[in-house]
C-alpha cells in the first residue's frame, strides 16, 4: 500500500498517512550536535499519525545528551544504525528529519525557521521564510498519555 509520507532503512519502515502538524528548518544546537548540519528540516507528526512497522528493531537513545531525562529519543536501526526517528516519551509527536531518514526529495518543505539565535553569529536566513527564536508561535503542543 502507498503511502502519502515513507522513510526508513531497508530493516525498519515509517510511514504517515496524514501531512506533518508542523514543518520547519531548525537551528537549534542540538539538532546541530545530532545531525552534523548547520541547519536541519525537521517535521513534527502527531504520535499516532507516523508509523513504525518494526519498533522491536529501535535502538533507542537519549536525543539531547545535555538532558538525557528529556522527552526525545533518537531511534536508530539496531541492524545499519541508520536514523529512523524521533520518538516522544510523551507519546506528543514523531519527529522525522527528511534528507536524513530516507525520506524523498518531494516531502513538502519547511514553512519556517525556528530556534535562530542571532547571538550564534550565523547570518539570519533571508529565504524570506519566517524566523522565529523558538517555534511558530501558534504551535500548540498534542496532548500526550
Amino acid at each position: 500500500m502507498s503511502h502519502k509520507f515513507s522513510g526508513g532503512c531497508e530493516h525498519v519502515h515509517t510511514h504517515a498517512d496524514h501531512d506533518p502538524i508542523d514543518n520547519h528548518t531548525c537551528h537549534c544546537s542540538v539538532c546541530k550536535r545530532v545531525t552534523g548540519q548547520p541547519a536541519s528540516h525537521v517535521a513534527f507528526f502527531n504520535h499516532g499519525d507516523l508509523a513504525v512497522d518494526h519498533p522491536e528493531k529501535l535502538k533507542k537513545q537519549p536525543f539531547n545528551a545535555s538532558n538525557p531525562d528529556g522527552p526525545l529519543e533518537l531511534c536508530t536501526c539496531a541492524e545499519c544504525g541508520a536514523p529512523i526517528m524521533l520518538d516522544d516519551r510523551q507519546e506528543r509527536i514523531r519527529v522525522i528529519v527528511p534528507n536524513l531518514m530516507g525520506y524523498d526529495a518531494s516531502f513538502p518543505p519547511a514553512s519556517y525557521h525556528a530556534f535562530y539565535d542571532p547571538a550564534a553569529g550565523v547570518p539570519r536566513p533571508a529565504d524570506g521564510k519566517p524566523v522565529h527564536e523558538a517555534l511558530r508561535p501558534d504551535f500548540t503542543w498534542p496532548a500526550g498519555r
